[in-house]
């Protein structure tokens, strides 16, 4: 046997799924227990109106506090270069104003106004390869009508060709 086979690994387990039914019951419990936890906030919210000074900065060390893991929860260590992150609301991001676009956004946007003139330029039978395609149709046009003429010739002369047998023949048996 090779190094490190072992007889009846994990691998060859039977593998369980969840069946859709147990999947829908999950997903319902969790809507459940998250409206629930939106209720006791509203409710909590509605209880304990905040004064509009107090708390930003409170609330902010509280989740700092909370948050701590490993060796942090004994050592009480003030980083001045620490920015505590603030989370946005919708109604304080600026949505009015025109966002800049990047490089390149504007680079994107150029190259796709340039290929719609080009094309509009391509139809119009102005640029030069619009006008060594029309050229190139020209003669294939030529080439053709040529082609055409010495066929419908070659056709006219088969058709003399055999009509005059026919008339010698004719002409040689009435006599």
């Amino acid at each position: 046997m090779p190094k490190g086979a072992k007889k009846g690994g994990h691998k060859g387990r039977m593998r369980t799924y969840t069946s859709p039914e147990e999947i829908d019951a999950q997903i319902k419990a969790e809507k459940e227990k998250s409206k629930v936890e939106d209720d006791e906030a509203e409710r909590d919210e509605q209880a304990e109106p905040k004064s509009p000074h107090s708390g930003s900065e409170e609330s902010d060390d509280e989740e700092y506090q909370q948050k701590r893991k490993g060796v942090e929860g004994l050592i009480d260590i003030e980083n001045p270069n620490r920015v505590a992150q603030k989370s946005k609301k919708v109604s304080q991001l600026e949505v009015e104003g025109p966002r800049q676009l990047t490089r390149r956004e504007r680079e994107e946007i150029e190259k796709q106004k340039a290929k719609e003139r080009y094309m509009k330029m391509h139809l119009a039978g102005k640029t030069e390869q619009a006008k060594a395609d029309l050229a190139r149709l020209a003669i294939i046009r030529k080439q053709r009508e040529e082609a055409a003429r010495k066929k419908e010739e070659e056709r006219k002369a088969k058709e003399a060709a055999a009509a005059i047998p026919r008339g010698m023949q004719s002409l040689s048996l009435d006599k």
